[in-house]
């Protein structure tokens, strides 16, 4: 444990002790993250990280623009709370600010804006039925592997991406992380490693440690995972599976290229792990990307697609191909853990398709990602953020901020002016000195409330 993480821990157990003696009541506002750090000794960075560690374990409430309270209500105390599953709620604080949170400028969002999508509202779902009708529901719990017509239409779509997949092979999901929650489970056992993205997708590394699984991060480049990285730590530590996002990829933007992808599977064949490939983004990228589980024809490589970054999130329809033997295998999961996912959902996202509304709409979708991301590197490039190239097609960029940049201070600034940032050391598997960085929303980077903030905080 370094030395800031022990000061972390010292400062939790302190207010830990004063909220369970009686001495902190509930609903009492604590001293400020400046406050504190004066009061402990620590720098700003450690008292945010020990008050958002207490937000993540019940004890305090984080209250937009005014500060931390003592909880009125507490969840789970930390006797009761197991130190792996406090861990993992870590690792989700940044998804918790996404839905429950309110924004006015949410530049950290994971998502598009609801305009992006409003045409797919389940409201709206009535009229793109007719693509489905004759195929009568009996209201049931439907097939375990979900709807047939839907796996055919994707069997197709993954054809035209250079993957063969027959329909027994793709096994519909309640999304990507649902996908990548089957994949874990099946593969892993409590004690396993496995390497990441770093930085990388974040609710990836909290479900990992709920599992008790250990988690190394291979440092992400903008053409892909650090080779010489990649083989150095999987030589290390003998991982099972290495899960990562080829293209489009969550935070940096950045895409994998052949050489590289080659390379990559040519490490994972010589340290006998398999990579798990997840795609979110494939139906605004073109088909002849250069996909890992193109290379490997899902040999070493498992598949993960969804349609929730680009239909909408509402509609939780996602998707996992792998070879037949392991497909069964991650089916018989599906159904001890969840039984079946919805098959009215999977109808409609199957009306939607053959319909040709979803066609039209990722034309749409294409050329608004296209001028957002060029609006937001211009106004960004104007204030001094620096921006690696980004491949098209991603709703992120990453931003590199000067080294005196606090990363949390500036996030607690702009929370108080109604601004939500997503600070690069969220994306971390691992807690370790970095360059300040952010993640950055296309759709949300030249709002003038946003740049003329930043702009300032620059200058300071």
């Amino acid at each position: 444990m370094t030395r800031e993480m022990t000061r972390v821990a010292s400062i939790v157990d302190r207010i830990t002790g004063l909220i369970g003696d009686g001495l902190l009541k509930p609903g009492e506002r604590l001293l400020s993250v400046r406050a504190g750090a004066v009061e402990h000794g620590v720098s700003k960075n450690t008292m945010a990280e020990a008050y958002d560690r207490l937000v993540a374990l019940g004890y305090l409430e984080a209250k937009q623009g005014s500060g931390y309270y003592v909880a009125r209500v507490r969840r789970a105390s930390a006797e009761q709370q197991p130190a792996h599953v406090a861990e993992a709620v870590d690792f989700v604080s940044l998804l918790r600010e996404q839905l429950v949170q309110s924004y006015a400028v949410r530049i950290g969002d994971g998502r598009p804006p609801p305009s992006w999508m409003e045409r797919f509202e389940i409201g709206s779902a009535p009229r793109f039925m007719a693509a489905v009708r004759g195929l009568a529901s009996e209201h049931g719990y439907g097939s375990p592997w979900g709807f047939l017509p839907l796996r055919e239409r994707l069997a197709l779509t993954l054809g035209e991406r250079a993957i063969k997949a027959s329909p027994d092979q793709i096994l519909l999901t309640q999304g990507a992380n649902h996908a990548l929650d089957l994949v874990a489970r099946q593969m892993l056992e409590p004690g396993d490693t496995v390497l990441v993205d770093s930085p990388g997708y974040y609710p990836l590394f909290g479900k990992l440690r709920l599992s008790r699984i250990a988690i190394v991060g291979v440092q992400r480049r903008q053409d892909g995972p650090d080779l010489d990285d990649l083989a150095a730590k999987a030589a290390a530590h003998k991982p099972k599976l290495f899960f990562t996002q080829s293209l489009a990829h969550n935070p940096t933007g950045g895409s994998i290229t052949p050489s590289v992808a080659h390379r990559l599977l040519q490490v994972a064949g010589q340290h006998g792990f398999y990579v798990v490939e997840d795609d979110p983004f494939a139906d605004v990228l073109p088909a002849a990307s250069p996909r890992l589980a193109a290379l490997d024809q899902l040999d070493r490589v498992i598949y993960v697609g969804t349609f929730s970054k680009t239909l909408s999130a509402s509609l939780r329809v996602g998707y996992v191909a792998a070879k037949r033997p392991l497909i069964d295998r991650l089916c018989d999961v599906k159904m001890l853990t969840i039984v079946s996912t919805s098959d009215y959902v999977e109808r409609i996202v199957y009306g939607f398709i053959a319909s040709g509304h979803y066609l039209r709409h990722l034309r749409r979708l294409k050329t608004r990602i296209e001028d957002h991301a060029e609006k937001a590197m211009l106004a960004l490039g104007r204030i001094g953020v620096r921006l690696p190239p980004a491949a098209s097609g991603s709703y992120y960029l990453w931003g590199e901020l000067p080294g005196q940049i606090d990363e949390l201070g500036l996030t607690h600034r702009a929370a108080e002016r109604g601004i939500f940032l997503a600070p690069g050391s969220l994306f971390l598997p691992a807690k370790a000195p970095t360059a300040p960085a952010m993640r950055i929303n296309i759709a949300y980077a030249d709002d003038p409330r946003f740049t003329d903030f930043l702009a300032a905080e620059l200058r300071a």
